[in-house]
């Protein structure tokens, strides 16, 4: 049994540390924050992300608060036309094995926090911002802000985009901006018009801009996104948003789209960030997990299906593993999730650029091809993602 020090106290953080102690090793989460906490708002879970949650044994917690969603529709956000739909109920969920769910960040997040204070091998330690790491033969060592230095077996870098570990490991600076940014709002479902009340997630695409709605919390809100390709260069995290200007950047929504975006209040906005895939996230005794590895924008839906996919492979990797046999299981873990995480991250610039936002004769040839694509064609599109990973290994790649 070794000691895992697990840099972040996020989904992916907490997500590593069960997957750690279910197999055999102690986990310590460092967290810089002075609680655990998920800030956000609406999340997707695809198939993927139950079979890893499934092995953290913290599936049936979230899908009992998830809304189970019947279908995927792509609307054409400015004539209010059906483009395509994927249904999500028969033949989808027995070729996955699983349901696609929407949740709230937190219905997430509290089972897998609950999971770790249940299990005696993760300590869990706010108020423990880790500044920089130092390693040698036999292990590696977390220096805190406050000069307290914690020593394991290995250190595991979770802690997001903006990632310490990834800065010293990689050093490839500052995130790259997209260039799109995004609104966000949370609304009582009681506030929508009962033929509004769509058990599906639903989006609207026009030409440099997209607007996306689902139900959350066991269906009691209404969880609203509005992006617009506008060329921002300069990094927003969560800043309150006018009202009148979220309506004002998305004046051609046909109507239907424009009837629920006006219900949305205290709107807040972000400028959409990711990085471009590396081939390297892994040195000696130190690694990267989720975003800080694989960031991505939120278009496929997978940043946090990833990161719980890369928790568990992480974990069973390290099962029954000896100090001196850590460096060579995390280049393993590495190399097993490099190719599918970086499709992930690519994939979804791609669909920002060329499914949700083009316009003119773009939009056109877009529409007309979905609408040419059977069910059956639907899921054969997402089975790489949705589905198994090919490696062999149960969560490789």
């Amino acid at each position: 049994m070794v000691n895992i020090l697990i840099v972040g106290g996020g989904i992916g953080g907490l997500a590593a540390a069960i997957g750690i102690a279910r197999n055999g090793h102690r986990a310590t989460v460092l967290e810089r924050r002075d609680t655990f906490a998920e800030l956000g708002a609406g999340i997707q879970l695809a198939p993927n992300a139950f079979r890893a949650l499934d092995h953290l044994g913290v599936g049936d917690a979230v899908r009992d608060r998830a809304v189970h969603i019947d279908a995927l529709r792509l609307m054409d956000g400015t004539t209010g036309e059906c483009v395509a739909t994927m249904q999500l109920t028969g033949p989808y969920r027995e070729r996955f094995g699983n349901p696609y769910v929407v949740v709230h960040r937190n219905d997430l997040y509290e089972p897998l926090l609950e999971a770790c204070r249940a299990a005696p091998g993760v300590a869990l330690r706010a108020d423990s911002p880790v500044v920089s790491y130092e390693q040698d033969d036999t292990g590696v060592t977390a220096v805190l802000g406050t000069g307290e230095r914690v020593r394991g077996a290995a250190l595991i870098g979770a802690d997001g985009i903006r990632s310490v570990v990834r800065r010293q490991l990689v050093g490839d600076g500052e995130p790259r901006v997209s260039g799109h940014t995004i609104y966000r709002s949370v609304i009582p479902m009681e506030q929508v018009p009962g033929q509004l009340r769509w058990n599906t997630v639903t989006l609207w695409a026009g030409p440099l801009w997209h607007f996306v709605h689902y139900p959350i919390g066991h269906g009691s809100y209404l969880n609203l996104a509005a992006v617009r390709d506008d060329g921002a260069r300069e990094v927003v995290t969560g800043v309150p948003a006018e009202r009148a200007h979220v309506l004002g950047e998305f004046p051609d929504l046909g109507d239907t789209a424009q009837q629920l975006l006006e219900l949305g209040e205290d709107w807040r906005r972000w400028v959409l960030c990711d990085r471009d895939p590396v081939n390297r996230w892994t040195d000696g005794r130190v690694t990267l997990l989720g975003d800080a590895a694989h960031p991505m924008l939120q278009y496929a839906a997978q940043g946090a299906c990833m990161a719980l996919e890369d928790a568990v492979f992480l974990g069973e990797l390290l099962h029954e593993c000896g100090g001196d046999e850590v460096p060579g299981r995390l280049e393993t873990y590495a190399g097993g999730r490099r190719d599918r995480t970086a499709r992930a991250q690519l994939v979804s610039r791609e669909m920002g650029t060329q499914l949700y936002h083009p316009a003119g004769e773009e939009a056109v040839r877009r529409n007309t091809m979905l609408a040419s694509l059977s069910q059956e064609d639907l899921r054969a599109k997402v089975a790489w993602l949705h589905g198994a990973g090919g490696t062999g290994h149960s969560l490789g790649g």
